[in-house]
Parts: C-alpha cells; sequence; structure tokens
C-alpha cells in the first residue's frame, strides 16, 4: 500500500542525492555537453586539504553555536510571556510569529537595510549618542558582519522556537502549578523543579530543529554578505564553487561533504536525545 509512495520520495530525494554523488566522482564540463572524465576522490581530497573548506565549517559551527542557544532562551522567554493569560494575549501571539512568517529573503534585505553604513538606523541612533561615527561598514568587516548575519537570524527564527515551547506549555497540567503553590514553592521554583523537566522534551525538539537548520544556512549570510568577510557558511561554499566557478565536480563534492556533516549531527542527535522527542509525540496523542 505504501510503495507508490515510497517510489516517488526516492525519486524525488534520492536521484538527486545519487546525481550528485556521480558528479562528485568526475570532472565535470558545462563547455562541451556530455564531456567528464573519473577523477575519483580527488575532488574530496581537495576539499578536505583545503583551508577554504576549513574555514567554511569554522564559521558554519561558530553561527551555530551562538544562534542557536540565543534562539532556544528568547524562544523559551516568549513561550512563558504568551502563556500567561491576558486581554490581548492572541494578538501579540500573531505578532511574535510574525517575523517567522516573512521571507528570509526579504528579512536579509531588512537587516541589510538597518546596518546601513550611513543612513541606516543602527548608524544614526550610535551616532546620535555619540558612540560612533557613521559610516561603519558593518557588513564589510570581519566579526561585525558575522554578528549581524546572527542577529538577523534569531529575530527571524526565535518565534519558531517559542511556538514549539508554547506547544510543550500547554500540555503541562494546571493542577501541577495549583499543587506546588499550595506546597508553597516560589515561581522559579515552580519553573525549574515542575515546568522546565516537562518542558525539556520541547526545547529538545526545537534545539534539533534549529541546530539542523542552522548547520545549512545559506539565504541569510548570501543576501547580506554574499559569503565574505567570515560570513561564508558550508551552504553558499558550496554555491560559490558549483555555481559561481562553474566547478561542478568540485562544488558537488563540498555539498556532499556539506551532507554528511549534517546528517552526522542528525544522527548524534536521534541517538541521544531520541526518547525526548519520542516524548513529545506521546505526550502530543494525549
Amino acid at each position: 500500500m505504501v510503495a507508490p509512495a515510497l517510489i516517488l520520495m526516492a525519486g524525488v530525494a534520492g536521484y538527486p542525492v545519487l546525481y550528485a554523488i556521480w558528479l562528485s566522482l568526475h570532472q565535470y564540463s558545462v563547455i562541451t555537453p556530455g564531456l567528464s572524465r573519473s577523477v575519483g576522490l580527488n575532488n574530496y581530497i581537495e576539499q578536505l586539504t583545503s583551508p577554504a573548506w576549513w574555514e567554511a565549517v569554522g564559521n558554519t559551527f561558530l553561527f551555530t553555536a551562538i544562534s542557536v542557544p540565543l534562539e532556544l532562551l528568547i524562544g523559551i522567554g516568549m513561550a512563558l510571556l504568551l502563556n500567561i493569560a491576558f486581554r490581548f494575549r492572541t494578538l501579540l501571539r500573531s505578532v511574535v510569529l510574525l517575523p517567522y512568517a516573512i521571507l528570509t529573503v526579504v528579512s536579509a534585505i531588512t537587516w541589510r537595510t538597518i546596518f546601513d553604513p550611513d543612513l541606516g538606523l543602527v548608524s544614526t541612533m550610535l551616532s546620535s549618542l555619540g558612540l560612533t561615527d557613521t559610516g561603519v561598514v558593518w557588513l564589510g568587516q570581519s566579526g561585525y558582519a558575522m554578528t549581524v548575519v546572527i542577529l538577523a537570524d534569531v529575530w527571524k527564527t526565535a518565534p519558531f522556537v517559542s511556538l514549539l515551547v508554547l506547544a510543550g506549555l500547554q500540555v503541562i497540567p494546571a493542577e501541577l502549578r495549583e499543587a506546588s503553590q499550595i506546597d508553597g514553592a516560589g515561581a522559579f521554583r515552580h519553573f525549574r523543579s515542575i515546568t522546565l523537566p516537562l518542558l525539556w522534551p520541547a526545547i529538545a525538539l526545537a534545539m534539533i530543529f534549529r541546530t539542523l537548520d542552522a548547520l545549512r544556512v545559506f539565504d541569510l549570510p548570501f543576501v547580506l554578505t554574499r559569503g565574505a568577510y567570515g560570513t561564508e557558511t558550508m551552504s553558499v561554499l558550496a554555491y560559490q564553487t558549483l555555481r559561481g566557478n562553474q566547478l561542478i565536480g568540485e562544488g558537488s563534492a563540498v555539498s556532499i561533504l556539506t551532507f554528511v556533516f549534517v546528517m552526522f549531527v542528525s544522527f548524534l542527535y536521534i541517538r541521544f536525545a531520541g526518547g525526548n522527542i519520542r516524548s513529545v509525540v506521546k505526550g502530543g496523542s494525549r
């Protein structure tokens, strides 16, 4: 009964991966169609010994290591706020989720405008406060550029984390809060001893989604900086090699290496956090 769906999924998802693997093992000519020669693992060896690849790996993991914890902290705080009963809670929930609904490209262009060196909001505010002069090229300096990329990602995806955590808060029985209040537990003790342990499966699920998404980030650094000034991630390097330099074999090798990195991290998450994910599913089914 499920064979037609499996065949369709294998054709849609499996064929591009297999074709990319085939390309990564060849020197492929874009000038003469059909002209290619097998080079074995040379493309992979070339990338693994290239400083550009390891710099992209470092940039990707730096982006992930900073953006994901910030998104979790802000998302949990937003979820706790949205879980409180007050008059305009529904309206506030809609407003908070608005950044996640905006297209990533549009979000990146907006942040690029905000950090414009002359007319941007940030430069204007800092100049009016006397903290810096106008003309600071935020997206043209190493360190600053990565900071802007991280801020843009946190602004856009923290609402997604809050949505997952809020769903976890909704299934926590209200009787537990009443019982802890009767026992004399304060708000912090209730959160640390009751809410956080019960909320951990939802937090783990959000952390998995955001980490895997951050490891393959492409659109934000590409639109903001084109991967320059220390913001070139693995996905941006694959695009630049494949499309910018027209190196089909080498670019395919970078894509496969990126796929392997993300798959390895996925395996680690599923191996060590699989029980938490199953808890979320079981709790939702109840």
